[in-house]
């Protein structure tokens, strides 16, 4: 009885052991399975370079032939010819008495800038890197936002959708599952550009997947599942592995779904510059009751269809191209300017996130420690940059994150302040 129990026990250990044995050799396949595909992601991001710069931040800027840009793996663009500069520049025309005098004249400058620069016929890419893959959540959504919730559809709430109402037409201005978003929006039918000058702060990010912006967008498309073109500063520790407000370009067709993303991480926009890199840190930041420091951003179309991304007023970053779009082929119909936090933990969820917004402060009108976006225009068919005739001031979550459109007098135009801390005693 006792050589049978023995037995028994034998023959258990084995089996146990083969099942470790079989574990073990299937996380092996699995690890390199993922090393593997791993691999194949930064193979297809980072391209052959034809120069290399090592930033003083720790990114690596490499210097890619223009023709060899990650735009061109987008089948719609196969066959692109590049289109150098725009076909016409328009400038804003402002009688100087009516801008707001908080303008910065220190330049804003990127890092990586001191160290070299990129030779004629190179656009300089951040160098994407194996530990920034291995914090996103899938390498399916690398560059854009995580995965959806398995809830389907909007978080309303139990709200309605949100409307805005102009000359008699209703807009609709979703809630977007996992954004809040604090903005002033304006509309018409024939937008063909946006301009403001964003001042820049590092506000804090909790946790892992989370990102923070300040930003401008052109819209157009139904609601629930529109297309954007958009530029402004990003803090995203995930994508960029810091706390620091880099640059950014974003598109989408379906409201951030499955197509679009963060600057050159999906083929779609096309870069001219060689002086400035989509996520590439900025320059100063603005500091609390210090110099308030600002990107000056517009994007418009020109005839071709292509919108353009200006970064500083005269240099000209690159498009997003008529071939990639639908609805914007034409023209935008909303135009926001404002703030967005991106966050698994909005609205319903207790605890909120406390990744803040702007500068983390609310939007009251206080230079020296609120985010704000100055010199706010619009382009119409009248090619002509001018403040927009009708606006509205919006925040998702007030408690959380506020808007508001601030004019000192009559002297003075509105300057836009937006932000917040996100989780406080008022949003638990």
């Amino acid at each position: 009885m006792e050589k049978r129990k023995i037995m028994i026990s034998l023959v258990i250990l084995a089996l146990v052991h083969l099942l470790l044995l079989g574990n073990a050799a299937n996380a092996k396949s699995e690890a390199t399975e993922t090393s593997s595909e791993v691999d194949r992601k930064l193979q297809l991001l980072n391209k052959p370079a034809v120069k290399s710069i090592q930033s003083e931040d720790g990114d690596i800027i490499d210097c890619v032939d223009i023709y060899k840009q990650p735009a061109f793996d987008h089948p719609a663009l196969r066959n692109h010819t590049i289109q150098m500069r725009p076909s016409f520049t328009i400038k804003d025309k402002t009688n100087s008495s009516t801008k707001n005098q908080s303008s910065s004249p220190v330049p804003i400058s990127q890092t990586w800038q001191k160290s070299g620069s990129c030779p004629d016929g190179t656009i300089p890419i951040r160098r994407t890197r194996k530990e920034d893959l291995l914090r996103a959540a899938s390498l399916e959504h690398f560059g854009r936002d995580g995965p959806r919730n398995s809830t389907a559809g909007n978080e309303t709430d139990g709200r309605s959708s949100q409307f805005v109402y102009h000359n008699g037409t209703k807009y609709a201005i979703y809630p977007i599952q996992d954004h809040s978003t604090a903005f002033l929006v304006t509309t018409g039918y024939n937008f063909i550009g946006a301009r403001g000058e964003i001042n820049i702060w590092s506000p804090k990010v909790e946790s892992p997947g989370e990102y923070t912006t300040g930003q401008i967008w052109l819209k157009n498309g139904p609601g629930d599942s529109f297309e954007s073109v958009e530029a402004g500063w990003m803090v995203n520790p995930t994508l960029f592995g810091d706390g620091e407000p880099r640059l950014f370009g974003r598109w989408t067709l379906d409201a951030y779904g499955k197509t679009g993303c963060i600057n050159l991480l999906c083929p779609g926009f096309v870069q001219t510059s060689k002086k400035v890199a989509l996520g590439a840190i900025l320059r100063p930041t603005s500091q609390e009751w210090g110099t308030q420091y600002q990107i000056d951003l517009q994007i418009d179309k020109d005839p071709t269809g292509n919108w353009w991304v200006h970064f500083a007023n005269d240099e000209v970053v690159g498009y997003y191209p008529a071939a990639i779009l639908n609805y914007l082929q034409h023209s935008a119909i909303l135009v926001e300017w404002g703030g967005e936090v991106y966050s698994k933990k909005l609205r319903k969820n207790n605890p909120h996130t406390a990744t803040a917004m702007g500068s983390g402060e609310f939007a009251y009108p206080n230079w020296g420690t609120s985010a704000y976006i100055n010199r706010i225009r619009i382009i119409d068919y009248s090619l002509q940059l001018k403040y927009p005739d009708w606006v509205y001031s919006f925040s998702e979550e007030p408690d959380c994150y506020s808007a508001n459109n601030y004019q000192k007098n009559l002297a003075t135009e509105p300057t836009f302040f937006f932000g917040g801390p996100g989780r406080n005693r008022y949003c638990p």
